[in-house]
């Protein structure tokens, strides 16, 4: 169990992501607060979290995305057993793709 620093410092954390306005705020405050790489590993979870969701084939996963089997199951059981914080993100985003379509254009 983690003590109260650190539990308030990662609450810290959330509440500055939750503070944050827009997809270019974020993309900012995440290229000063991660590497490359730590953005780009969270973005092929997403990726596959999301193509889990659909159903697809983990071959058809590895190919789209470049994730290894391991990262694939891990995101899988998170999909499956975690406190289902992913998996409501997903459905948010999935939601808002199915309507995006319903919107009018802006000029």
């Amino acid at each position: 169990m983690k003590n109260t620093a650190e539990n308030d410092m990662i609450n810290s954390l959330f509440e500055a992501i939750l503070s944050l306005g827009s997809v270019e705020e974020c993309v900012a405050f995440f290229k000063d607060i991660c590497t490359d790489k730590e953005i780009e590993a969270i973005a092929q979870r997403l990726k596959v979290a999301k193509m889990l969701a659909e159903k697809r084939t983990y071959t058809e996963i590895v190919t789209e995305t470049g994730a290894s089997t391991a990262t694939i199951s891990r995101v899988n059981r998170t999909l499956n057993d975690s406190t289902y914080g992913l998996a409501s993100v997903i459905v948010r985003i999935t939601k808002q793709a199915e309507y995006s379509d319903l919107r009018p254009e802006r000029s």
